[in-house]
């Protein structure tokens, strides 16, 4: 398949693009930061991004959804990560939503997708449970009980966990701590009473929670997929974020990249533009290929995962890690030609730094998947 976009995903672009310029600038952003909003977004923006069928964009058409796919959700997250733009999208729309239509029984996408598309259900996935990713490491317990489980256990780094209506926990229902079999996902309320959950704000601004859950009764009708057989399951809903995280910290470094290509025009030093400055241009040039690398890095995974969900795992890793070291890259080269005032808060290459230091680390920074890729080769 070629590596652009269809004429009704340009278009969905374009809305995307005008939308958020418009609604969700970087202003919004920072409005949200200052006011210290315990929510850590709009909840007026994303019912307006629900209503524009955004919140259901890769949910089938039979249950409320846009069916745009996740090339049309790495839109969305493409148009996001150039305004900063904070919302549930990525929990609940991406992840979420994901878990149930591939993994979910007719009860539980009948129950939960809709309220996914018209924005009402919030989602978040908590699967890491110490500083790194590390997903097949799983000790949270899930001990049998009767003809359900007992819940105990703690996770960390759960985005959107203080929000979230529904949380999706990986459990270890059988095997040791560092074995991917013996893995069950688990669909429960997350407002129980033996859920605690801890709001963790991060440098970016944006909010994850530390999950502890002591006790936690559910049922055979709350497991998401098979029972001991959750890794395949938790490897798919992880394989669709790391491609969406990658097409968001693709259009950060894009407007990183435009942000400062716009200041090399304008700052005058020795009594020229230091754009006229050779080292500064071959810096550029060299942002510019890694950002036309990385959008078709990203397009590819996204398009597999439409063409070919059972298949993608390697290409999103691939996809992820390209993203997350362009965006670094970017960022970093954004704060350098700015010299000391690119650090200042005034200046927004800082939160696009931000930002990107946290998206490429969640679900497995460059270094964890180049590992996860040898491995898969053999090496």
């Amino acid at each position: 398949m070629s590596l652009i976009l269809t004429e009704e995903q340009e278009m969905l672009q374009d809305a995307a693009h005008g939308f958020l310029d418009e609604n969700a600038p970087v202003a919004a952003f920072r409005e949200i930061r200052d006011s210290k909003n315990p929510d850590g977004f709009s909840r007026d923006l994303w019912h307006e991004m629900a209503a524009m069928g955004w919140a259901g964009i890769i949910v089938e058409e039979q249950f409320g959804g846009s069916g745009f796919g996740y090339v049309g959700a790495g839109v969305l997250a493409e148009q996001m990560g150039r305004n900063l733009t904070a919302s549930p999208f990525f929990s609940t729309s991406v992840l979420g939503a994901t878990a149930v239509q591939r993994y979910g029984t007719a009860k539980q996408k009948d129950q939960n997708l809709g309220a996914i598309c018209d924005g009402t259900a919030l989602f978040a996935l908590a699967v890491d449970e110490g500083p790194r990713h590390r997903p097949e490491h799983i000790e949270f317990s899930a001990k049998s009980h009767g003809n359900g489980y007992i819940l105990s256990g703690a996770k960390t780094f759960v985005a959107d966990g203080h929000v979230a209506n529904k949380l999706i926990i990986a459990a270890r229902t059988s095997g040791e701590a560092h074995d991917p079999s013996g893995i069950t996902l688990f669909l429960v309320d997350a407002d129980a009473a033996a859920i605690e959950r801890t709001h963790t704000p991060m440098i970016d601004s944006r909010n994850a929670a530390n999950i502890k859950v002591d006790g936690l009764e559910v049922t055979g009708d709350d497991i998401l997929g098979e029972v001991d057989g959750g890794y395949e399951a938790l490897e798919g809903i992880l394989s669709a974020g790391r491609a969406v995280l990658g097409a968001e910290m693709s259009g950060s470094s894009q407007r990183a990249f435009a942000i400062t290509t716009d200041y090399l025009k304008e700052r005058e030093q020795f009594g020229q533009k230091i754009g006229s400055f050779q080292g500064l241009q071959h810096r550029a040039a060299h942002l510019a290929t890694e950002i036309e690398m990385t959008k078709s890095a990203v397009l590819k995974s996204l398009q597999l995962l439409d063409d070919d969900f059972e298949s993608a795992s390697a290409t999103c890793s691939m996809a992820k890690a390209k993203s997350g070291m362009t965006a670094q890259l970017s960022t970093q080269e954004a704060i350098q030609m700015h010299g000391g005032i690119g650090v200042t808060d005034e200046y927004d290459v800082g939160l696009y730094f931000k930002r990107v230091h946290v998206a490429q680390q969640m679900f497995g920074d460059a270094g964890f998947h180049a590992d996860r890729l040898a491995k898969r080769s053999g090496y």
